[in-house]
C-alpha cells in the first residue's frame, strides 16, 4: 500500500529523531545541505535567485523531489531576504550576486569594525539606542540620517517627549524610515513565500530542517560588530568588555531563537559557528571567550525543549573534548572538516554526527569514489546509529549526477539490519 505524504513525513521525522537520540533508525538518514545548488540544477544565475523568489523556490522544490531526501533544506537559509530589500536600504555588510560580485557566485560578507573599539560602553549602556543611532547608519546607507535622532530614552519624558517627533519631519530622516518600509515590504514577501514553501514541502512528506537560527555571542560580535580583527584584539586589550558584551547579547539571542522556533512549530535551531574552530584562537581563549556562552546557549535551548543544530564549521579536532560535555542524545551536530572518524570515537555516544561527504568528490569525483567514501562513512560513523549523511561545505558547484549517486547509494546501502 502506497504511503501518504503525511505518513512519509512522520516516517522521515522519526528517522531523523532516532538518529538525534542516538538510536538505530531503519536506515541512515540523508540530508544534503543544498545551499545554492538548486540554481545550478535549473540554470538560474544566483542574481536571478536573489530577485525572483518564485523561480528560486520552484528550483528548490524540483531538487527536493528529485533527490527525495529525509529533510528539506529551506531556501530561506541560503537567501535570507531578497536583493531588492538589500537595495532598498543600501546594505553595506554584504556584496550579493550582481551587486559587488559576479551574478554567478554567492554573496560575500564585507569584514569591518562596524562598532569601534571605544564604543563598548555605549553599547553596554543601551544596546537598542546604540543599534538605532550609531550601528544602523554604518551598515545601511539610507539610514545615515538616523544619527541625528535623539536617544529613544527621551520618550520617557511622557507628554513632553512627544516633541521629539518633530525630528521625523526632517527630510533625510523621513526618507530613512521610508527606505525601511520598502525593505520591509520586500522582506515580508520573501518570508511569507519561504514559510509557505516549508509548509508545502512538509505536506509533500519532507520535514523542514530548522525553524530558527541563533549565533554564538562571540560570533555575533565578531561577525556583525567588531569584525574578526577587532574581536581578536579585544581578547587581549579589553577582555572584560568583550565578555560583558556577550553577557548583554546572550538573552537577546536566546529569546529570539526560542520565540522563532516556537512560532514555526519546528524544534530544530540552526547555529552556524564561525570563529570557534581550531586556528582562530587558542584552547585557553576558547575556554574563556567562546565555549561558556555557546555551551550555555545550547543547554538553554535544550531546556526549552528544542534541538540545537550547531554547524561546527571548519576544523574542531582540538575542541572535541569540550563538545563531549554536552547532554547525550539532544544535539544535531553538523561537522565540516573535522576528522569525522575521530569525531565518532570521541562523540559517538554524545551527539548525532551529521556530515561529512567532501563536496570535492561531488564535484570532480567518479561514481565509484563517491560510493566508496559514502560506504566508509556509513560503515564507521554510521555504526550503531546516531549518524545522518550530509555534505561538508556548500554544494553550489556539485555535479548533479554525482549528487544523485551519493543520495541513492546512501538509501540503498545505509539500511540497518
Amino acid at each position: 500500500m502506497e504511503k501518504t505524504s503525511q505518513g512519509l513525513c512522520h516516517e522521515r521525522e522519526k528517522r531523523i529523531n532516532d538518529a538525534i537520540q542516538l538510536k538505530v533508525p531503519d536506515r541512515v538518514p540523508i540530508f544534503p545541505l543544498t545551499s545554492f545548488y538548486a540554481a545550478k540544477v535549473v540554470g538560474m544565475t544566483l542574481e536571478e535567485a536573489f530577485y525572483d523568489c518564485d523561480r528560486w523556490l520552484a528550483a528548490n522544490k524540483k531538487v527536493t523531489l528529485e533527490l527525495d531526501p529525509d529533510m528539506s533544506f529551506s531556501p530561506g537559509f541560503a537567501i535570507f531576504t531578497s536583493g531588492a530589500a538589500y537595495e532598498a536600504v543600501d546594505f553595506k555588510q554584504i556584496k550579493w550576486p550582481g551587486h559587488g560580485v559576479s551574478p554567478h557566485h554567492t554573496f560575500q560578507f564585507v569584514e569591518g569594525e562596524y562598532m569601534k573599539a571605544d564604543e563598548y560602553d555605549a553599547f553596554l549602556y543601551d544596546p537598542s539606542d546604540y543599534a538605532l543611532r550609531i550601528y544602523a547608519p554604518r551598515i545601511y546607507g539610507t539610514l545615515a540620517p538616523l544619527g541625528m535622532l535623539p536617544p529613544a530614552s527621551a520618550l520617557l519624558n511622557g507628554y513632553a517627549g512627544v516633541t521629539i517627533c518633530s525630528v521625523l519631519a526632517i527630510p533625510g530622516i523621513a526618507e530613512a524610515f521610508e527606505s525601511l518600509y520598502k525593505a520591509g515590504l520586500e522582506s515580508m514577501k520573501w518570508a511569507m513565500a519561504t514559510a509557505a514553501y516549508d509548509k508545502e514541502m512538509a505536506g509533500l512528506g519532507y520535514p523542514p530542517f530548522a525553524g530558527a537560527v541563533a549565533l554564538a555571542p562571540f560570533d555575533m560580535i565578531s561577525d556583525n560588530l567588531r569584525g574578526m580583527r577587532g574581536a581578536m584584539l579585544d581578547m587581549y586589550r579589553q577582555p572584560d568588555k568583550l565578555l560583558a558584551a556577550q553577557e548583554k547579547l546572550f538573552p537577546m539571542i536566546l529569546g529570539s531563537a526560542i520565540g522563532n522556533a516556537q512560532r514555526s512549530g519546528n524544534p530544530r535551531v540552526f547555529i552556524p559557528l564561525h570563529r570557534g574552530a581550531d586556528g582562530f584562537m587558542s584552547s585557553q581563549q576558547f575556554e574563556t571567550f567562546y565555549w561558556p556562552f555557546l555551551k550555555n546557549l545550547i543547554l538553554a535551548l535544550i531546556d526549552a525543549g528544542l534541538t540545537p543544530c550547531p554547524f561546527w564549521e571548519g576544523c574542531y579536532d582540538q575542541r572535541l573534548e569540550y563538545l563531549a560535555e554536552l547532554p547525550k542524545g539532544k544535539i544535531f551536530g553538523i561537522f565540516d572538516t573535522s576528522d569525522i572518524f575521530r569525531v565518532k570515537e570521541v562523540l559517538g555516544d554524545t551527539m548525532c554526527i551529521v556530515g561529512n561527504m567532501p563536496v570535492s568528490l561531488l564535484q570532480t569525483g567518479t561514481p565509484e569514489k563517491v560510493k566508496d567514501y559514502a560506504k566508509k562513512l556509513i560503515d564507521v560513523v554510521g555504526k550503531d546509529g546516531g549518524f545522518i549523511m550530509s555534505n561538508r561545505g556548500v554544494m553550489d558547484e556539485c555535479d548533479p549526477e554525482l549528487v544523485k549517486v551519493w543520495v541513492d547509494f546512501t538509501k540503498e546501502y545505509g539500511v540497518y539490519r
